[in-house]
């Protein structure tokens, strides 16, 4: 047995940024490990924790036993808190522990993907104890590690894989959150289409439709009348979707069309990693 066809295209996007992340940190001093990156209140010390940690659970490991300090201002919801565990755990760590854990990690989940026989709707643990299925466990870790590959791009000023294996992944992840966040968090009315135009290493044109109810759809058929229209490169919109950034300090890079107020409104609930 082998891993399952689905699975392999988000076990190749994890492998290629699992190896970029390793790359990229492994030259590393001690105080670049401490750089801020565009993930809010992480240092590059912490992204790696991160990375570090989730994998371990992917195999199996149990969690820390941890108490997180009482100062962590950024820490506010009980997902944080899970998430903050694997990385204050290891907030004191050197840059050697951290390279061999993070090439240990890589080594230990990279056999488990190539003798992986389980079915994509097998159930695993997710975060906080939840049951999801292998497959969708995958494509979050898929999407997760390109994610934070490009926070430490940003952080070290080592741009790079905006159009790789995993870029992909993040695509189809964030075409899909799209109606949710027109039709649920923007209020778009009923009956009306938004388009997002999206240019650059990957380009896509999507339409998310509001039908009579209020839920909204996505396609790839251009709409003759949309109420709104973003344009945008994909690293702003993927920087945006992320929390990476905000609307206003990229304006410059967003041409819109249509009703200003649901524009403002869009820009506004854009970020789905909450």
């Amino acid at each position: 047995m082998s891993l399952h066809p689905s699975l392999q295209n988000y076990a190749d996007a994890w492998t290629h940024s699992v190896d970029a992340i390793s790359e990229l940190v492994q030259p590393l001093v001690e105080g670049e490990w401490n750089r801020a990156t565009p993930c809010p209140a992480w240092s590059v010390r912490d992204i790696v924790s991160h990375v570090i940690g989730l994998d371990c659970e992917m195999l199996g490991d149990p969690r820390p036993i941890h108490t997180l300090p009482r100062d962590l201002y950024h820490v506010t919801n009980e997902h944080q808190r899970y998430m903050e565990m694997q990385v204050d755990v290891r907030r004191h760590h050197t840059a050697p522990e951290m390279t061999s854990e993070l090439e240990y990690t890589i080594i230990r989940r990279s056999r488990q993907l190539r003798n992986e026989s389980r079915q994509p709707d097998a159930k695993v643990r997710g975060p906080l104890g939840a049951e999801i299925t292998l497959e969708d466990a995958m494509r979050r870790r898929a999407f997760d590690v390109w994610v934070h590959e490009q926070d430490l791009r940003t952080a070290l000023g080592r741009p790079g894989n905006l159009d790789s294996p995993g870029a992909h992944v993040a695509k189809d992840v964030l075409i899909e959150a799209l109606p949710k966040v027109v039709a649920h968090g923007a209020g778009a009315p009923n009956n009306s289409a938004v388009v997002f135009d999206v240019h650059g290493p990957i380009e896509f044109l999507r339409t998310v439709r509001v039908n009579a109810d209020g839920r909204g759809s996505v396609d790839g058929a251009p709409s003759l009348g949309p109420l709104v229209t973003l344009s945008l490169d994909w690293e702003t919109h993927f920087r945006l979707a992320c929390g990476r950034t905000t609307p206003e300090a990229v304006a410059d890079r967003i041409k819109t069309e249509g009703d200003p107020e649901l524009t403002a409104a869009i820009l506004r609930e854009f970020t789905i990693t909450k």
